[in-house]
């Protein structure tokens, strides 16, 4: 008995080291999480999209040997971490591609094996849109590189339909940056946006009849020389992106958010009608504003902060059955300005 005892209590121990663990990882609020792991220990970690499988994760990372950002591949628990881009240049933005044997990915490498040079933040708090960034396809493994529809300029920012038809990205090719769609296999490129200004980030619904991208439109002469010159130099503004959703074809498109902040890295719930995003919306401090996740329907009702974080949560995916959501965080890291990949059970 006193065996039983002794293994009872240690089960009991066990268990509750290990919901301990877990919820150091939560701050007040976050009703919508439970059983939440990080996944990455070090670097900065970032963009993590589950493939069609469900049993794997693809994302950017720049930590150790590698000085900025190259491609992995790890599964659901963060073992088997993988390289899967060259290791050279800087990239950016993957996802797998149907049967989860290809992924696709963005990357500087054929132009220069070193790092490109950072944003210049003299002009403020600006992101790179690197000219030499093309579309790569690669085996899941990393190997076979083959680019994807070269183009002058910028390309980047690819993701998947679910339904396993359509790739959708952004691309400077025409002189701005906006989004188009084309088959799988290359075929039927189609410019979807064509407003002055920034659409990018664009990911399909789950049944693959809508995109939601965040958006920057410059309405008087000052702010559309400003994005102009920017843009000249590679450089984008993201003070004031707004979550806007369009259907497949382009059409039919609608402003999501109307607020004067940074909202972006929207995605789709499996329900099709709500949408997740990350924002500095309510942020008190704009020079070193708290970016938070928050939920929306997609008429723009139904606004809920879903994490209470005092610094960075972003880039979330739900899995398709809407049970986990994958995102990154600098919650609880072990070093200064790390970022890493959590992955949470979802409660409705």
């Amino acid at each position: 008995m006193r065996i039983i005892n002794l293994i009872f209590f240690t089960i009991l121990f066990l268990i509750s080291c290990s919901q301990k663990d877990q919820s150091q990882y939560l701050s007040a609020g976050e009703k919508h999480f439970s059983n939440i792991q990080m996944l990455t220990g070090t670097g900065e970690n970032a963009e993590a999209y589950f493939s069609f499988g469900q049993n794997q994760l693809v994302f950017q990372s720049s930590h150790g040997a590698y000085a900025c950002d190259q491609i992995f591949t790890m599964n659901l628990d963060g073992s088997a971490k993988t390289l899967v881009s060259t290791g050279l240049g800087r990239t950016t933005c993957s996802y797998f591609l149907p049967g989860d044997k290809k992924i696709i990915y963005a990357s500087t490498h054929a132009a220069d094996s070193a790092c490109p040079t950072p944003p210049d933040h003299s002009k403020g708090y600006v992101w790179k849109v690197y000219n030499t960034f093309e579309l790569y396809t690669a085996d899941a493994d990393g190997g076979n590189p083959q680019v994807f529809l070269p183009a002058p300029g910028y390309d980047a920012e690819a993701t998947v339909s679910p339904k396993g038809d359509k790739i959708v990205f952004t691309s400077t090719r025409n002189g701005d940056l906006d989004i188009y769609t084309v088959n799988i296999d290359g075929s039927d490129l189609t410019q979807l946006t064509t407003d002055l200004g920034y659409d990018g980030g664009p990911f399909f619904s789950w049944d693959g009849s809508k995109i939601v991208y965040r958006s920057y439109h410059p309405k008087t002469d000052e702010a559309v020389k400003r994005y102009q010159d920017l843009l000249a130099t590679e450089l984008i503004e993201p003070g004031n992106f707004q979550i806007m959703v369009m259907d497949a074809d382009g059409s039919n498109k609608r402003q999501i958010t109307h607020n004067e902040y940074a909202n972006f890295a929207p995605f789709y719930h499996p329900d099709n009608r709500r949408i997740i995003f990350c924002s500095n919306l309510n942020s008190t401090d704009r020079r070193h504003p708290d970016f938070n996740l928050w939920m929306i329907n997609e008429d723009g009702s139904g606004l809920e902060q879903i994490t209470f974080f005092n610094e960075f949560d972003g880039f979330p995916m739900f899995s398709a059955d809407g049970k986990k959501l994958v995102f990154a965080s600098n919650r609880f890291n072990k070093n200064p300005h790390d970022t890493n990949i959590f992955l949470a059970d979802w409660v409705e």
